[in-house]
């Protein structure tokens, strides 16, 4: 075959995209084949291009940000990053969707190299690229100095009818909107076929009017292997500083294929290998090998986009060298912030708050230590879905960030619960920035797909829930959580604090700082609840083993062992004064965290919860199930396995038998049992 040059290596590429596709997922007999077709000339023309990243360092700081947020359309990003020179071989396509591979079957953020978030769920993607792009102009408007830019780059992602068909989109442009992000493309792959048919059987939606509403600059391109519309289109979207573009891309699903493109029937399910033979032809493809590409094509386009983006990396490198010489330290602090380093002496403001003279929420606990370690970590910003007050959330002086003011610290997320948390999600991956916000912890339900994703990708976000029991009172059960924590403590990898006193709060809260591939919780009241006396050397320290002896048996060897969360610690604590009195050791064990007593082993474990001690009783405001992985076969739970009411917290932890009186008696049926 004679060397390819100019247009027919161009679309020789574009079609090796198409082809990898096609072969890896027949060789995996899994996959989704029709928009990595359909794509193909839209990610040949903005990696190659447009997209400014090297492949010989996916972590450069000041590249360019890619979202692939329909990720079942996975192999257009493998065919990409193999295509332009990323450590990902053959070998690798060719183990598509097996296991232990590098090619998973939904982008997964550090299994792959050079992607930027794992995606897969539709809707997340594009709701991190929000946070991505919130954090490119938060460094930007606190590091770049006048004729000193160190922080400028885009973050583009593709998306399909799907994303913007789930509710998670809608939130997410609109704050896109109305904070004016100016650095974010989404390109709408508008293929009109979802899995069961037509879009126009689910959706008759101008998507066009929908994003201009939000305040958006909207392109069209009306043929999806026009690369010098795609050209023009993209350098428009980039010259426009004051509002997010979609360019919404006509294309076709499963372009080439002689009877499956413009088919539902190409979306989730191999083209058969008859059908990939016909398509190769149809392409005027040279070989009907499984994954052939042209070796001088595959070279030529491996060399260009490294040299491309290592030139791109050694200007941003010469610029910076510049910075560090007039600005040698903000440059050490971007440095420091990149690689997610927390300040000397991040903590040392924090108050330990052991005595307090009167009850104090531990949401206002909360509030407290957010303001010490606010003082110290000039990078952590967050806020709350309208209930800054409520969470104690905001951070005094931070200023509110704003189109009009992009370095404020205080984010005003609106009633937007889960774009809120997936923002926070794509802010983590972006790096540089420290995030976190609040809500209600019974809202926690509209965040839980971001939670989850959170935990997947091992990244350090913060989320502050209060209001975290019946004890939010008059409010009633629309807004008690019942179930919520043992949903959540489902969740691998996922902290859960729920802490018992302003002491454990202010340990918690250090805890979830600390965290460089978890995500974290905190699990806060809104009734005020005393400062404890502990017995243990270590003090509220002992947080951090997740489960600890908070005050020993002082007649012997504990016969009795109440264990307690949150506000509900001291409940266990004045039972056990009660049974102390009688004569019978009793210990009380603080639970402000299953993940953590977990991760201890099981000597720790024992110790804590001798196998021999077998009259257990737990006390937490919550649903019971799970708390006989503590308990054992003869212990009992007190708790609410029901909605709550509407009325005085008091009365309902009263009505409900959440009470000392009912630890007592609960207690002393298990000791006689």
């Amino acid at each position: 075959m004679p060397s390819l040059e100019g247009p027919a290596r161009d679309q020789h590429l574009v079609d090796a995209i198409r082809v990898l596709s096609m072969d890896a997922i027949q060789k995996a007999n899994s996959g989704h084949p029709g928009a990595p077709m359909g794509l193909a000339p839209l990610g040949y023309e903005v990696w190659t291009r447009h997209l400014r990243h090297n492949p010989l360092d996916p972590t450069w700081p000041d590249r360019d940000r890619f979202v692939l947020s329909l990720g079942h359309a996975s192999m257009l990003a493998y065919s990409l990053l193999h295509l332009t020179g990323y450590d990902l071989g053959l070998d690798d396509i060719r183990e598509f969707r097996q296991w232990g591979s590098r090619t998973p079957g939904h982008p997964e953020y550090r299994i792959t190299p050079g992607v930027e978030t794992t995606t897969g769920p539709l809707g997340q993607g594009v709701a991190n690229s929000v946070g991505m792009a919130m954090a490119e102009r938060w460094l930007a408007a606190r590091f770049n100095k006048p004729g000193h830019t160190i922080v400028d780059h885009f973050t583009y992602v593709f998306c399909s009818d799907g994303d913007l068909m789930e509710g998670i989109s809608h939130e997410a442009a609109e704050l896109a909107g109305h904070q004016q992000l100016g650095k974010l493309i989404w390109i709408y792959d508008d293929n009109q076929i979802s899995i069961e048919g037509d879009t126009d059987l689910a959706s008759s939606t101008d998507q066009e009017l929908r994003f201009r509403s939000y305040g958006w600059h909207v392109l069209k391109v009306g043929d999806g292997n026009d690369r010098a519309a795609m050209d023009r289109a993209l350098q428009e979207a980039r010259a426009e500083t004051n509002k997010p573009t979609l360019i919404i891309l006509r294309t076709q699903i499963a372009f080439g294929s002689p009877n499956k493109a413009g088919s539902e029937s190409s979306h989730g399910a191999p083209l058969g290998e008859d059908e990939i033979k016909a398509t190769k032809e149809n392409l005027g493809y040279p070989s009907q090998d499984a994954f052939h590409v042209d070796p001088g094509a595959l070279a030529w386009c491996r060399d260009e986009c490294r040299i491309r983006g290592r030139k791109l990396q050694e200007d941003w490198e010469e610029r910076f060298g510049d910075y560090q010489t007039d600005f040698p330290e903000e440059a050490t602090e971007f440095e420091s912030v990149m690689a997610g380093q927390l300040p000397e002496d991040w903590d040392s403001d924090v108050p330990d708050l052991v005595k307090l003279e009167k009850p104090q929420a531990t949401r206002a606990s909360s509030g407290t230590v957010l303001q010490a370690l606010a003082g110290r970590i000039p990078n952590l910003i967050g806020g709350s879905a309208d209930l800054g007050g409520s969470n104690k959330t905001d951070i005094k002086g931070g200023g509110d960030l704003l189109a009009h003011n992009p370095g404020g610290r205080i984010i005003h997320f609106g009633v937007r619960e889960h774009a809120m948390a997936s923002l926070l999600n794509g802010m983590a991956l972006h790096g540089g920035v420290r995030p976190f916000a609040g809500t209600f912890l019974v809202f926690s339900d509209y965040m839980r797909p971001a939670i989850r994703m959170a935990a997947l990708m091992e990244i350090p976000v913060t989320y502050v829930f209060t209001h975290d029991s019946i004890g939010l009172g008059e409010d009633g059960p629309t807004h008690q959580p019942v179930e919520h924590l043992m949903a959540l403590r489902a969740i691998p990898n996922l902290i859960d604090l729920r802490p018992g006193d302003p002491a454990e709060t202010a340990v918690a809260w250090k805890v979830a700082v600390e965290q460089e591939d978890r995500p974290a919780f905190l699990s806060l009241t809104r009734q005020g609840v005393p400062c404890l006396e502990r017995s243990n050397a270590n003090g509220a320290e002992d947080l951090r083993m997740g489960g600890y002896i908070m005050q020993e048996a002082t007649n012997g060897t504990p016969q009795l062992v109440l264990l307690a969360s949150g506000s509900e610690l001291h409940m266990a604590v004045e039972a056990r004064a009660v049974f102390e009195s009688e004569g019978i050791p009793t210990r009380v064990v603080s639970m402000p965290s299953w993940q953590l007593f977990m991760a201890q082993g099981p000597a720790y474990r024992d110790h804590v919860l001798p196998p021999a001690v077998r009259h257990r009783v737990s006390v937490e405001a919550g649903t019971t199930l799970g708390w006989e992985r503590w308990l054992g076969a003869e212990g009992k739970a007190v708790g609410i396995d029901r909605f709550g009411a509407s009325a005085p917290w008091t009365t309902l932890f009263e009505k409900f038998g959440i009470t000392t009186s009912a630890v007592v008696e609960t207690a002393r049926k298990v000791l006689s049992g």
